[in-house]
Order: C-alpha cells, then sequence, then structure tokens
C-alpha cells in the first residue's frame, strides 16, 4: 500500500508559493479570454524529475521529458476539465554507491522507462486564469531500460520485467504568465506497482513518484 502523505506538505508549499507568484510578480488586470469558448488546446512541453520508490535508491535525479498536447473543457465559469496526450520520461538514477541490506554493494543503477500517458483532471480557474486542480493519468509502457553494477551476482533484470500499465494520482497548479502562457508544477504517484519486488535489488513493490516542472501555451 503506497503513502503519499509525506509528499502532502511539500505539495501544498509549492502550490502556494504559485498562488503568492501569481498576485505579486505576476499580477495583471482580469480578461476575457476563454469566455465564450467551450472548448480550448495548447501545447505541454517541460521536464520530469523522478525517482522510484522501492529500489535502493532515493531523489528525483532522473531528468525526463514531458511533452503533448491538452484539451480543456468549460464546466461553469471557474471550473474545467481537462485531458492530456503525453511523451512522458521516467525512471531512476543512482549517483552514489548503495549497500543492501545484505550488505553488499551497489555501484551503478538505472532505470529509463518511457510512457504515453493520458491524465483527466478537475482544474478551479481563479478570475487571472491560474489554476489548480487534480486527478488521474493512465500510462502505457512504451520502452524500458534497465542497467546495474553490483559486487555480487544479480539476477537477470530482464526476468523481472515492468509491468506495462501505470495509474497515477495528479496534483497541479499552474500560474498563468502572460496571454496564453502558463508555468505548471505538477506532482504525481503510481496508486499501483509498476513492478514486484526484484531479489537483491529492490526492498519491495516499486512505484513512480515524480515532479514536474514544464510550460503550457493555450491557443486564444
Amino acid at each position: 500500500m503506497i503513502s503519499i502523505k509525506k509528499y502532502l506538505k511539500p505539495i501544498m508549499l509549492s502550490l502556494v508559493v504559485l498562488a503568492g507568484l501569481q498576485s505579486t510578480v505576476f499580477a495583471q488586470k482580469d480578461f476575457d479570454m476563454y469566455e465564450n469558448r467551450t472548448f480550448y488546446g495548447g501545447l505541454i512541453l517541460g521536464a520530469n524529475f523522478t525517482q522510484i520508490d522501492g529500489d535502493n535508491f532515493a531523489g528525483y535525479r532522473r531528468v525526463g521529458i514531458n511533452t503533448g498536447g491538452v484539451v480543456y473543457i468549460k464546466l461553469d465559469e471557474h471550473l474545467a476539465g481537462s485531458m492530456e496526450v503525453l511523451l512522458s520520461q521516467k525512471g531512476s538514477r543512482a549517483t552514489y554507491a548503495q549497500v543492501t541490506a545484505a550488505g553488499q554493494y551497489i555501484t551503478k543503477y538505472g532505470v529509463d522507462l518511457t510512457y504515453g500517458e493520458i491524465p483527466v483532471m478537475i482544474n478551479y480557474f481563479d478570475s487571472r486564469k491560474s489554476h489548480f486542480g487534480g486527478g488521474f493519468s493512465y500510462s502505457q509502457l512504451a520502452a524500458s531500460n534497465e542497467y546495474m553494477n553490483a559486487n555480487y551476482t544479480i539476477p537477470k533484470l530482464s526476468d523481472y520485467p515492468f509491468k506495462k500499465k501505470d495509474i497515477n494520482l495528479l496534483l497541479s497548479g499552474s500560474l498563468h504568465m502572460y496571454k496564453g502562457l502558463f508555468l505548471n508544477l505538477r506532482f504525481q504517484y503510481s496508486i499501483l506497482s509498476i513492478r514486484d519486488n526484484v531479489p537483491g535489488i529492490t526492498r519491495g513493490a516499486q512505484f513512480n513518484n515524480l515532479w514536474t516542472l514544464r510550460f503550457m501555451y493555450l491557443f486564444v
């Protein structure tokens, strides 16, 4: 069972910082963008900062691409649903040697996972069109690569493939900067494990854990 309680404080702090930036640095007059439209879309480009919970390493050291498109549907004056279609790179990186519970050394380790991802969210918009929301995403694994060096005989990694599907919980905040340009910060975490325990490598079931920072441009 996963626990995201330890991540809630930094998530909420980050969203508060975004809100503060909106009201100070980027404060501007209200405007009528999107007022007469039900659907609007845009493009996304940014980076994932990822780790895999359950391996023997901690830290968001794997940096990957997060890019694609987004469509919003206006539900109410301040409420909109959204769906994205993304290329999203996740995984794990080790920048230091790690001692396992058995006293053995892993000297090098890395995982590269490339997903096609579809997030679906509900978003609340303020008067300046900055918005925050939550939802879920479905990801399909397109490619994977795992490598490891250790001072002991390691299992054959291909015998322990990553699962093809990944379902994530999402929390996101988008700061309106200028016209159709937004700065988006997102946290997401796997609800179900992406792989079960691998003897001699992992500490148990594994879960994607990542922050995403990206620019979004909505066509208006």
